[in-house]
Formats: structure tokens, sequence, C-alpha cells
């Protein structure tokens, strides 16, 4: 590392998954220059998985500072200054500085990693009783909601929808999910993908009401469309989650319609000196050919490897640091009425389906194939079918179409060779 690069500051703006392991990557990758991290949450930083999965259900996770899901990390040990409760609310490129409720932050590198924003149920603001589920805060006011073992609405049968009916039925409460699509995880999967998953609310003791849009939530019920009511101790929101990027406006950090800030494939903005990363950055694959916006814990846990690289090499006098590519395979599970569900890749509309095994079992798999070549794989129950289709994902490889749909063969006995 340069001199000059030991006498300059890396400020991280945002605490979650992605901002902590740039902080930790800059570090191991021999950063000797200041580090500010800064979380607007005032709790340790923590992971976020668990809140929906064994946080709302586990005792020993109702102290949050403490609780299973902080990171062991000594930001002290690393000299990295951990600042907690400061909201970043502009950035100014000119004067190199981050604008933030406690005053500004001056920067000679920054590292955008604010992450995403559930998504608002209009009109729901400020109703008694309506949730959502992001924040160590959001979980600790479930857990009591989920004691009570009431009527509990579901706004949306997306990932997060789903968990948390999952942990809502496992406490005896009476569920109900809303969904105006026709099926679950709508914008996940392909409606005859998701179609199996139906039976799962069913056999959890869960209604899914589909083709139902929530047109008003009121104390005490939640209105659909053509007059339908249905009563609701408590509410929960889980429609879909976007970039927390609103504070960039007037930045001149180019977004895109979906608010992800526009970052190349070695995690740079437009803006010099300034890089993305995480839920709030969307990238250009080139496995995939086009930009992705992958708001999943892998991409927060690997993505941060590769600024920290490039962040290091920018200006790096020798030449000697290496640039590093950005183009993941996109990986995410979820915990649902007792199954274990994976997904690794990214498929298309048009990419072709294939299964292997019966959706009515209690395992079996999908695959997507695009000129045939695997792409993207989502596993039910068959970890196997994960482990090894996304290796054949990350390599590109060609399968034999016949060999992946039977079930009873390993997955890897369908790849060609070459």
């Amino acid at each position: 590392m340069s001199e000059s690069q030991k006498r300059q500051r890396v400020v991280v703006a945002g605490a979650g998954m992605a901002g902590v392991q740039t902080a930790v990557q800059l570090r191991e990758q021999g950063w000797q220059g200041e580090i500010r991290l800064l979380g607007a949450e005032p709790h340790h930083p923590y992971d976020r998985p668990p809140l929906s999965k064994a946080v709302l259900l586990d005792r020993a996770a109702e102290e949050p500072p403490s609780g299973p899901t902080a990171f062991d990390i000594d930001f002290a040990a690393l000299d990295v200054d951990l600042e907690l409760g400061r909201t970043v609310t502009a950035l100014r490129p000119g004067e190199n500085a981050v604008e933030t409720d406690a005053g500004p932050v001056h920067y000679d590198r920054l590292v955008l990693a604010t992450g995403a924003e559930p998504l608002q149920l209009p009109g729901a603001a400020g109703v008694p009783g309506v949730h959502q589920l992001r924040t160590l805060d959001d979980a600790a006011a479930l857990r009591p909601v989920l004691a009570a073992r009431g009527r509990i609405v579901v706004v949306g049968a997306g990932w997060i929808g789903a968990e948390f009916a999952t942990a809502a039925r496992e406490r005896g409460c009476t569920v109900t999910v809303v969904e105006a699509a026709d099926e679950p995880l709508p914008g996940a999967l392909p409606a005859e993908v998701a179609a199996p998953m139906r039976a799962w609310y069913e056999e959890s003791g869960a209604e899914l009401r589909t083709g139902a849009r929530v047109v008003g939530v009121e104390p005490g019920r939640v209105l659909l469309d053509g007059g339908a009511e249905l009563p609701a101790d408590a509410v929960l929101v889980g429609i879909g989650a976007r970039p927390a990027t609103d504070w960039l406006a007037g930045s001149g950090v180019a977004l895109g319609s979906d608010g992800s800030v526009l970052v190349d494939d070695r995690l740079r903005t437009d803006v010099p000196g300034v890089y993305a990363v995480g839920d709030c950055a969307s990238f250009p694959s080139r496995r995939y050919g086009e930009r992705l916006l992958v708001h999943h814990w892998d991409n927060a846990l690997r993505a941060p490897q590769i600024v920290a690289a490039n962040l290091i090499a920018e200006g790096h006098p020798d030449g000697a640091a290496e640039d590093l590519v950005h183009d993941p395979v996109p990986y995410f599970w979820s915990e649902q009425f007792g199954r274990f569900v994976q997904y690794a890749g990214h498929h298309a509309p048009g990419d072709d389906l294939v299964w292997r095994g019966d959706a009515g079992d209690a395992a079996w798999s999908v695959c997507w194939l695009r000129d045939g070549v695997l792409v993207a794989l989502l596993a039910v129950g068959r970890p196997r079918d994960l482990a090894q289709g996304r290796k054949l994902v990350q390599r590109g490889a060609r399968v034999d179409r016949a060999l992946l749909a039977d079930a009873g063969l390993p997955l890897k006995r369908a790849a060609l060779e070459g």
C-alpha cells in the first residue's frame, strides 16, 4: 500500500452484512488507512436472516445487543471506528463528505452499503397493529404478537411472508396470507413452480388467499378489493423491498428505475472514489447478460471481497494489486412450512424448465436451461442437487436434458464433457 493510501480514510455508509464485511475485508486485504463504519441502528451490527426464522421463536434471542444474531467481530481490534445511531442523509461528492444527522463525515473513498428498506402498504402507516420485519426492533415487536396467539393477516406471499406465516403457525396463531398475484412467490418463481407450494400453507393450517388485493387496513381488520373483510389482531406487511437510496438524490450518483445504485462490474459508481455493495447496488452480469439487483445474504457476504480489493487496487502505484470482477451465481435459501428451499443462479422467462421429481413429494428440484446450459436451480429438500447444480452453474456447464430430468441420478451426472 502506498504512503498516500495509509493517510486516507474510507467511510462505509451502512452497518449491515455488506457494510461490516467491507470493513473486515479492507483490513484483511491490507488497507492501513482509517476506516469509519456508520450504522443507522443503535444495536451492535447483526445478521438479518434469523430475524424471520429463529429470532421470532427463540427466547434466547430476546437480548438484541448480545443475542445470536450479533456479528462476533471486534471492531476495536480491527481499528475500525464503528459509529452507531448515525443516519446518512446526503452525499456531497464535491466536498468528499457524507451528511449525517450528527454532522458531516469526510472521506477519501466511500462505500455505499445502506441496504434496502421494506415497501410500505399504502394507507397502512401508523395504523395500530401493523408491522414489518426488517430490523431487530421489528422482530422484537413481533414476538409478543406471536405469543398472544391471535388472528394475524400477512400481506404478501413472498419469502418473508411465508417465513413469518411459518413462525406464526408454529406459535399457534390463526394465519391468513393475502397475495395479489395468482400464486405465491410472484416475481421470484414461475406460476407453475410456485403453484405446488399452495399446499404447504394448507398443510400448516394457514389460509392462503391469492388474487386478493388489499385496499385498506383499519384497527382490527383488513379490507380486500370486492368488499371482503378479514379480522386481524395484527398485520404483517411483506410486499417487497427497495434499495435505501433516497438520501443520494442530487448527489450525482446514478440510480436505476428500481432505486438501485448503478455500479460497474468492479462495483464502482460513476462518481470517482465512490463504490456500492449489497442490497442497494445493481451490477452488470456477464454470466446472465443483464443487470442484477440481488437482495440476498450471500451477495452481501461475498461482494465486499470484490469491493475491498478494487478499492485498494485503485491508484496502486506499482500495479501489483489486481482489480476483480463481480459476477456471482446468486444464492438464496428459505425455511418455510417444514421445508428447506434453496435457489442458485438466475432464470429468465424464456429459459427451458426441467423438473426433477414430483412437486407433490417432500423433496424435488427444478432446473432452468438456456441453450442447453444450466443457469439456475431450485431445490426443495434436495441439498445435494443444490450443491452439485451450483457448481455446474458456476462453470457454465452444458447438460443432458434427459439425464437432468431423472431424479434418481446425481445431478452432476447430467453434465456433458467439455
